[in-house]
C-alpha cells in the first residue's frame, strides 16, 4: 500500500492530465500500486468533481471481454463512475476535451431501483432495471499511448470519458441481451461488430458483478443511474472529423461524431 501523500501526488498527477488536456507516463511505472491504491485514487478524484458541483450519474464496467482481460493479465472487471460532464445528449464530442479518444459499442442500463450486493444475480439485475438502451461509451486515457496496465486504467476511473445513450427504450426481460448483434462503422465503413454474449457471456451478468464489488466499498447502484455493462467489441480510436455509427439489433442505432 502507498502512503496517504503518494496516492494524493498521483491523484492530483491525473487530475491535472485531464485539465489540462496533457497525458502523463504510467504511474505503475514509478509506483507498484495496489487494486486498493488505485481505487482509492479514483475515488479522490471524483470526490474532488463532486465538490465542484458535478454530479455522480453512473458507473461503468471495464474489462469484460476475455481478450482485455488477457491482455492486463487479469481475470475480473474494474469499474468507474459516470459524471452528468460525461453525456452528450447529441451524440457530439468536442475532440480538443479529450486526449486519446477511442469509441466503444455498449449495452447501458438505466435502473428503476436500488440495488446492492453481495448477492445480485442476473435476475435480480433484470427486475431492478427500467429499461435499456444501445450507447457508446468514449474511453479516453490520461495515460501517455495508452501504455496502460490495470492499476493505472483503475485509477484512471477505468479510462472513462465520454458517452451517449440511444433514443430507443427496452425491457431488458422482453429480449435476450446475449444474443442482441451489434455493427459499429467509422466513417460509414464496418469497423468491427459483436454481440451480447461478448459481455462476459450476458450483460446483465457484468452489473451483477458490479453491484456485488461495489458492495464491498459500500456503494450501492442507484435507482435512476446508469450503467454501461462494457463493450461488445474492440474500442476504435477517433479523432477530430470522425463519425461513428452502431447498429443493433432489437435496440436500434447510436450516433456520435467528434468535432
Amino acid at each position: 500500500m502507498l502512503t496517504k501523500e503518494k496516492i494524493a501526488q498521483l491523484a492530483m498527477m491525473l487530475r491535472q492530465a485531464e485539465i489540462e488536456v496533457k497525458p502523463i507516463e504510467p504511474l505503475s511505472e514509478t509506483d507498484s500500486l495496489q487494486e486498493a491504491d488505485s481505487y482509492e485514487i479514483q475515488k479522490i478524484n471524483i470526490d474532488a468533481k463532486c465538490a465542484e458541483g458535478m454530479k455522480i450519474v453512473g458507473k461503468k464496467i471495464g474489462l469484460t471481454s476475455k481478450p482485455m482481460q488477457d491482455m492486463f493479465g487479469v481475470n475480473t472487471p474494474d469499474f468507474g463512475y459516470l459524471l452528468d460532464t460525461m453525456i452528450s445528449k447529441n451524440g457530439e464530442f468536442k475532440s480538443d476535451t479529450l486526449l486519446q479518444p477511442r469509441v466503444e459499442a455498449e449495452i447501458a442500463f438505466v435502473l428503476k431501483e436500488d440495488l446492492m450486493g453481495p448477492e445480485v444475480t442476473v435476475e435480480a439485475v433484470l427486475e431492478a432495471t427500467d429499461y435499456v438502451v444501445a450507447s457508446f461509451e468514449i474511453v479516453d486515457s490520461r495515460i501517455r499511448d495508452w501504455k496502460i496496465k490495470i492499476a493505472d486504467t483503475i485509477a484512471d476511473n477505468a479510462s472513462s470519458g465520454r458517452y451517449v445513450l440511444a433514443s430507443k427504450r427496452v425491457d431488458p426481460k422482453q429480449t435476450d441481451l446475449r444474443a442482441i448483434e451489434m455493427s459499429l462503422y467509422k466513417n460509414d465503413v464496418l469497423v468491427n461488430s459483436g454481440e451480447g454474449s461478448a459481455a462476459l457471456g450476458h450483460p446483465a451478468y457484468c452489473v451483477a458483478w458490479l453491484a456485488n464489488k461495489m458492495s464491498t466499498y459500500g456503494v450501492p447502484l442507484k435507482k435512476g443511474e446508469v450503467v454501461l455493462s462494457g463493450a461488445l467489441s474492440a474500442a476504435v480510436p477517433a479523432a477530430k472529423g470522425d463519425t461513428f455509427k452502431a447498429t443493433f439489433s432489437e435496440l436500434g442505432t447510436v450516433t456520435a461524431t467528434f468535432v
